[in-house]
């Protein structure tokens, strides 16, 4: 079961970001086209995942990591392939078959060609008796074992007899492949989108993650014009994120304003944010007031309870500002690692949703910095056009809220200090810091300043 040659139209991400229609029809075909190939932390399934993304992101890089490269405490595995896995029972049927779903086989698994009982095959069966129609998804990384997984259902239908075990798969040296995409822009500064691109067949815990992420990418390449650096990466979960810092710690850690690790982006449910591991970032800052502003509801998860990529990039030694916006947080829905974290529980809705929600982050990054009025005392804004010739109760707050920004306008108070003392979303203090730039009466500088206008 592999993808079909048939692709998806893949339109720029629209400039509004309210236009969801569009661009959650888009990303739910991407994740259509991905949901067949069998991936791993390794592999075949890996550069075809990555081949497919980069048609949509011409500037995205393949890298390629040797088997036993050292990365820190760790080393890059030798790489899995698979062509064939299989048990059939003594009439030639096969009774379970990898070729029917990605997660009958255990991530991993070395290979097998042997006849036994039913009781021998039992041992090496991985099912779920509180959701006996669900597949679950099994790996053996780092220890060489084999085994198939099914839905309990069917394993305790399976009659007793003789069954013939075919695993046709590769343990060898090769590497592990990631991808990187650096965006340039005006400040050196650099914001990272970290998603991984190594679980097989599951549409939220995986595939909403990298769609998502690319559909950012590529909305942020075609910004006329962007104030920092972007950091757009795709790996295998795990040890490719430590392989990436073995390589780019020292460049990350000197450069990295606010990060996300972008995974179960994809249901309609509750939205879930999990923290840095000290709290206090921007990048805490700045989902903290996105997601109180822009969603109904959301949970905020203790970094203890933290389980992908922020452990890695949030580790000591590293402690990068990183946090993640998800919707279900991994490993609290209940279809998490099972066949039914399928493409009916991911939607063109959740996922255009967490792309907004996702977007409206970076954008107040765009404009995150100090800003100082250029005048002691309260500009005259009439003489600029700036103050209303008509009084509304709109022209009113309209003119309350740019008089309180300025008063705040003092240079050591951040975009999130305005929106915050001011009472506002910082999305609609912007704005009015554009306006007030425009007119030559505000200055951005992306330190605090001591000193008063």
């Amino acid at each position: 079961m592999e993808a079909s040659g048939e692709t998806s139209a893949d339109p720029v991400p629209p400039s509004d970001p309210k236009d969801a229609g569009d661009i959650g029809q888009t990303l739910h075909g991407w994740a259509r086209d991905l949901f067949p190939i069998r991936r791993s932390i390794t592999g075949n399934g890996v550069r075809r995942t990555l081949a497919y993304l980069k048609d949509r992101l011409p500037g995205l890089t393949l890298h390629e990591v040797p088997t036993g490269t050292p990365a820190f405490d760790w080393a890059v595995p030798d790489e899995w392939n698979v062509t064939e896995a299989y048990v059939e029972d003594e009439s030639g049927r096969r009774v379970i078959d990898w070729a029917d779903h990605t997660l009958h086989l255990m991530g991993y698994a070395e290979p097998v060609d042997a006849w036994m009982s039913r009781a021998e095959l039992d041992a090496h069966l991985y099912s779920l008796p509180e959701h006996p129609d669900w597949i679950p998804y099994i790996t053996s990384y780092y220890r060489r074992r084999w085994g198939f997984c099914l839905p309990h259902r069917q394993r305790e239908a399976l009659p007793e007899g003789r069954y013939h075990v075919v695993i046709r798969s590769t343990l060898e040296p090769g590497s592990l492949t990631y991808a990187d995409l650096v965006l340039p822009g005006r400040e050196p500064e650099e914001v990272l989108l970290s998603t991984y691109i190594c679980h097989p067949s599951m549409a939220n815990n995986e595939l909403s993650g990298p769609v998502v992420t690319t559909a950012l990418a590529q909305w942020l390449a075609a910004l006329p014009d962007r104030r920092w650096t972007y950091r757009i990466v795709f790996l295998p979960e795990t040890i490719g994120s430590i392989v990436y810092l073995s390589r780019h710690l020292e460049t990350m850690r000197a450069r990295t304003l606010a990060g996300f690790v972008v995974t179960c982006v994809g249901d309609e449910r509750d939205y879930s944010l999990m923290p840095s591991r000290l709290g206090g970032t921007l990048a805490d800052r700045v989902a903290t007031h996105v997601l109180d502003h822009r969603v109904p509801r959301y949970t905020p998860y203790s970094f203890l309870t933290r389980g992908s990529d922020e452990r890695q990039y949030c580790s000591p030694g590293v402690d990068l500002p990183v946090v993640s916006i998800m919707r279900s947080k991994y490993a609290t829905y209940p279809e998490y690692h099972t066949s039914a974290d399928d493409l009916s529980l991911v939607t063109p809705a959740g996922l255009a949703g967490a792309y907004g929600v996702l977007r409206d982050a970076l954008g107040l990054l765009e404009h995150h910095g100090y800003y100082r009025m250029t005048s002691p005392c309260e500009p005259q804004l009439g003489k600029r056009g700036l103050y209303p010739t008509l009084s509304t109760k709109e022209s009113g707050a309209m003119v309350r809220n740019m008089m309180n920004v300025i008063a705040y306008c003092d240079g050591r108070h951040d975009l999130l200090d305005l929106a915050r003392v001011c009472g506002l979303y910082a999305g609609d203090v912007v704005p009015i810091l554009e306006t007030l730039q425009a007119a030559d009466l505000c200055t951005w500088s992306k330190a605090p300043s001591d000193r008063g206008a």
